[in-house]
């Protein structure tokens, strides 16, 4: 026949039966008893034809391997477990080669069908990365239940039967002429080798005595001179032979008290049960009392959660209440002052088409919204924001936001437009250029050592401020080229407007006038209030909001300072113009959350806006309508 490690379940070699259906037979001794045979399985191509086994008394050493334990299900052909890989396995007779492992030429251990289509030991295909015969990853599929069944139904010698062979590799075995004459079912050598007459033992009554055979024993406890009282325990010392024995008792004091002391015995054993059931019962209540105390612990910690809640709701509501309260006394002092000027005929005529109201609010941005810009030709609004982005929003038809540019690595603080590109400027002190039409960042540049805090564009050329310093660029196509850098300055430059001929920078307490063509400072206005942040240029004024919620206002030819408005409550942080052929308003937007609208021909507040949930930080003016973004990351509209 030809060998053949087959790819399914049916190829399996046949194996003949016993002649018997007894899972013992004794086999004869003969001098080739004593031999062991060597067998080598190789691939397919190469593989002799096998002849049929010669005789039943000739025997095969295969080296018995362990399965993982763990791995899966047993076969119904199972190894026990226990057994070491030295467990003596001689066959009867020669196993076919088609079951025997390609791997460790050994009859299978456990054999599972991989997922080439071959079988091998579990433990060898767990082991082995490439199949012998095709070279493919092997991975575990099922259990080959048919070879199981045939290798189990295989005789073997029983252990006691087999010595390690006298010539050999480590761990082969070859039938033992003195030692046990039976073969056995694989399936069942278990069985026979617990009550196996040539089983090693060792004498009960002394472990010094030789090494005996179970069906010596009897006979040596006939003649062992070590037999102990059965009283021994109670403190009887006799040791002799059966006869002494039989003799001790007649005599032993403890032999007529052995009623007695059975009782005794009988009672203490019922105390350790009783004893050992309580230490249950105790061993139960702990664990019953640590699974209390578990549930306490939480029920306190839930608790303490609870009351954590509680406080942080009663301290927002606190805050809340005082936010209110604030809220409406600025409301009361702003109507208290629209009052007086009524009482006192200034105010001018009330004109209920002048009267702002919110008409929208864009929401999208997932941090503060810091600065906005108005592209007019094509009614877009650019804001910028802590998220890093700039998000595009439609003003005229649909409302809605039609892109986020992303290309930032930090706060964008600052939007400019000339032309049809975009600049924004941030605190990774980058300024990125942005083609409108397109919506796509065409350059980047290096601007600042510190953060872009605000950008203007005026006569070709985009000015950038930053930490003491203003910087001039050439806009040549997408490129900017540095012209200057204007110096002097005490602070950060948190406000520039360019306004005809001139550019105005804010700064710690100053304001500097530029004149743009020359690049040179031609005029410096000194203020009050900390830091300006924001400036505003009408036709006849020049307004700058600072630190400390002041407005103060100079006369743009004079140089003169004219009026401080006062009404907010914290830093000024951006200021718009409405310029109309009949009057001049001016936008204020606050630390305090209010916009205020102011007239510039009697200089006093008509209207204060409240709308947003946190400061307003930007403004921006198209075609009658205000934009404000604020803290709250939302851009609210505003309309007559």
């Amino acid at each position: 026949m030809e060998a053949t490690f087959g790819p399914t379940f049916s190829a399996v070699a046949p194996v003949a039966k016993a002649e018997t259906s007894n899972n013992y037979k004794q086999h004869r001794r003969t001098p080739s008893s004593s031999s062991t045979l060597t067998y080598s399985p190789r691939d397919d191509d190469d593989m002799p034809p096998i002849s049929t086994p010669r005789r039943s008394d000739s025997a095969i050493s295969v080296r018995s391997l362990h399965s993982e334990s763990n791995m899966s299900l047993r076969s119904t052909f199972s190894l026990h477990e226990e057994e070491e890989d030295t467990e003596p396995q001689v066959f009867a007779e020669q196993p076919s080669v088609k079951l025997c492992c390609q791997l460790c030429c050994s009859v299978f251990k456990d054999p599972v069908i991989t997922t080439c289509g071959h079988t091998f030991c579990r433990r060898c295909a767990l082991t082995s990365e490439k199949c012998p015969v095709d070279n493919s990853k092997l991975t575990v599929v099922v259990n080959n239940i048919a070879v199981a069944e045939q290798i189990g139904e295989l005789f073997i010698h029983c252990k006691y039967g087999c010595r390690p062979a006298a010539a050999g590799k480590p761990g082969a075995f070859e039938v033992d002429p003195l030692g046990c004459p039976f073969t056995i079912k694989l399936t069942s050598r278990k069985e026979h080798e617990v009550s196996c007459d040539y089983r090693p033992v060792r004498c009960p009554n002394n472990p010094n005595c030789p090494p005996l055979l179970t069906m010596n024993l009897e006979a040596h406890l006939k003649e062992c001179e070590h037999i102990k009282c059965p009283h021994s325990k109670y403190g009887c010392t006799f040791i002799g032979n059966q006869d002494t024995y039989e003799t001790h008792l007649e005599v032993c004091k403890f032999e007529g008290l052995k009623e007695f002391l059975q009782q005794t015995d009988d009672r203490f054993h019922e105390m350790q049960v009783t004893m050992a059931q309580k230490d249950q019962d105790i061993s139960f209540l702990r664990s019953m009392l640590g699974k209390l105390s578990e549930k306490l612990d939480q029920l306190e910690k839930n608790l303490e959660l609870k009351f954590d809640v509680l406080d942080e709701n009663q301290s927002k509501l606190s805050e809340d209440l005082m936010e209110f309260r604030r809220d409406a006394s600025m409301l009361n002092d702003e109507l208290s002052h629209i009052n007086a000027r009524l009482n006192m005929g200034i105010l001018g005529s009330y004109d209920p088409q002048q009267i702002f109201k919110c008409k929208g609010t864009f929401v999208g941005h997932q941090g503060p919204v810091w600065c906005l810009c108005v592209y007019s030709t094509g009614d877009l609004l650019f804001s910028g924001s802590s998220d890093k982005t700039i998000k595009v929003w439609d003003t005229c038809t649909t409302y809605k936001c039609q892109k986020t540019l992303e290309g930032h690595d930090g706060i964008v603080l600052a939007l400019c437009i000339q032309g049809n590109r975009l600049y924004s400027g941030s605190a990774d002190c980058t300024i990125i250029v942005w083609d409108i039409q397109s919506l796509q960042k065409v350059n980047t540049i290096r601007a600042h050592d510190n953060p872009v805090c605000t950008l203007v564009s005026s006569h070709n050329m985009l000015f950038s401020g930053s930490l003491k310093a203003i910087k001039v660029w050439d806009i040549v196509g997408t490129e900017l080229k540095l012209k200057k850098e204007l110096t002097g300055l005490n602070h950060w430059v948190r406000a520039l407007v360019a306004s005809q001929n001139h550019l105005y920078s804010g700064s710690y307490q100053t304001i500097k006038i530029w004149d743009i063509r020359s690049l040179e400072c031609v005029h410096v206005l000194q203020t009050s209030g900390g830091s300006v942040y924001s400036i505003a240029v009408t036709n006849h004024h020049i307004v700058c909001g600072t630190y400390e919620n002041l407005i103060h206002v100079w006369d743009i030819e004079s140089k003169e300072q004219v009026r401080t408005l006062t009404g907010h409550v914290g830093t000024v942080y951006a200021l718009a113009v409405i310029s109309t052929p009949d009057q001049t308003k001016v936008f204020s937007a606050s630390y305090d959350r209010s916009l205020r609208v102011w007239s510039m021909d009697n200089m006093i507040c008509t209207q204060t806006l409240l709308r947003h949930q946190g400061s307003v930080t930007a403004l921006a003016v198209s075609r009658g309508r205000l934009f404000s973004g604020a803290v709250d990351s939302t851009v609210k509209v505003w309309t007559c």
